[in-house]
């Protein structure tokens, strides 16, 4: 019995250790001199890595008043240690490459997680964080703020725009009015974006505390974003430093995602919605009609059904990414919205997550427009012809 004991106790043991970030210590790293300190701040390092694998919101070790600003690093770091070619879980192992005090109780920390293969090691990502001292613990924030700090900020109703030195006012006050029609469809009143802009996707990285991140290499444009309550946080790096142009496709998706998730809503109809409100690339939604019609449509024999979810882009590149069933929905989006309103847009769009016999999209699509299975390419081909 003891026998048995032991050896489950020594499986146990292992598999704990394995569900850990088991923090590496660099033997020329300089901890604070105070020992009792080093360790509850190695401690509670560790703890943090480990808490950053799981959501979010179970993270008990992020500093309450930057919970936002630290959430959209955490995002960065969950799932960091995975090297899904090697099919394995726990590749990448955090190093702690330096602690620097900046202020009373306040330390910069850095972390690299790499791995060995083959003899050769990878570095997966280096991020860098601040860590709070709280009692006998410390608690982690991201360095957006410490970044940001001497930025100027510019607010316009339920958004707060922060640059580092001039701003496009006119660009904001048109994006201000763009958001606002998309709030009242979407019926948007109490939530609150906050914007940094950027220049470039390296330094949107650097300012929340990512000094490289593998998954990002040759990147040099992007936009990331995080959630709190009625809270959101979006970073521009698309040379966005003066906000001198703005994607409306892409805010129709982030006014959307204040109101509900868009892994919940059916990712074609989004994609629709935003391509007749908003164009896309910077195409408007006439002239992604015009190529649509020119490149797609044009096969007089097309089987819209049976093609219905092969996302064929008939775009120049892949980057203009514009894909036949986004065209379709936005037809179907405009004639559902000329009839019934934006409500009935609103239960299209949740009809559910997009599957590949879409049961329940084909379902909502026939009890708001009277279009199924039985009569879809006729009635499609009835709606690319009416379509001006």
């Amino acid at each position: 019995m003891k026998l048995k004991y032991s050896l489950t106790l020594f499986i146990s043991t292992l598999f704990l250790n394995a569900q850990t970030s088991n923090l590496q210590l660099n033997s020329n790293i300089i901890l604070p001199k105070d020992s009792i300190e080093s360790k509850k701040l190695t401690t509670s390092i560790n703890e943090f890595l480990v808490a950053a694998q799981k959501p979010n919101e179970e993270n008990k070790f992020v500093l309450e008043s930057e919970k936002i600003e630290t959430f959209i690093l955490l995002d960065e770091i969950n799932g960091i240690e995975k090297n899904g070619k090697l099919k394995d879980d726990f590749f990448y192992k955090p190093y702690l490459t330096n602690v620097v005090s900046i202020e009373k109780d306040k330390y910069l920390v850095q972390i690299s997680y790499m791995g060995v293969n083959e003899k050769t090691p990878i570095l997966s990502g280096s991020f860098e964080f601040i860590a709070h001292k709280q009692n006998n613990s410390f608690l982690f924030s991201s360095t957006l703020i410490r970044n940001t700090k001497n930025w100027k900020v510019i607010k316009a109703e339920n958004n707060t725009f922060h640059y580092e030195s001039s701003v496009n006012h006119s660009k904001i006050k048109e994006f201000e009015r763009m958001a606002n029609s998309f709030d009242k469809k979407l019926k948007v009143s109490d939530k609150h974006c906050e914007f940094y802009l950027t220049s470039d996707f390296t330094t949107l990285q650097k300012i929340i505390g990512i000094n490289y991140k593998l998954a990002y290499n040759g990147s040099s444009a992007n936009t990331l974003s995080s959630d709190v309550s009625n809270k959101k946080l979006i970073l521009l790096g698309r040379n966005s430093a003066t906000f001198d142009s703005f994607d409306p496709h892409d805010l129709w998706h982030d006014r959307l995602s204040l109101v509900i998730s868009r892994k919940k809503v059916n990712k074609p109809i989004d994609e629709g919605c935003a391509y007749l409100y908003g164009g896309s690339w910077g195409i408007s939604w006439k002239d992604i009609f015009t190529k649509f019609k020119a490149k797609v449509s044009s096969d007089k024999n097309m089987d819209w059904l049976n093609n219905y979810g092969k996302f064929e882009n008939f775009g120049e590149s892949k980057a203009t990414h514009l894909m036949p069933e986004y065209v379709l929905n936005a037809l179907f989006v405009q004639k559902i919205e000329k009839e019934k309103g934006f409500e009935g847009v609103w239960e299209f769009l949740n009809c559910g997550p997009y599957e590949k016999m879409n049961e329940n999209y084909f379902k909502t699509l026939e009890k708001l427009t009277g279009i199924s299975k039985t009569n879809f390419n006729a009635k499609v081909w009835e709606l690319i012809n009416n379509e001006k």
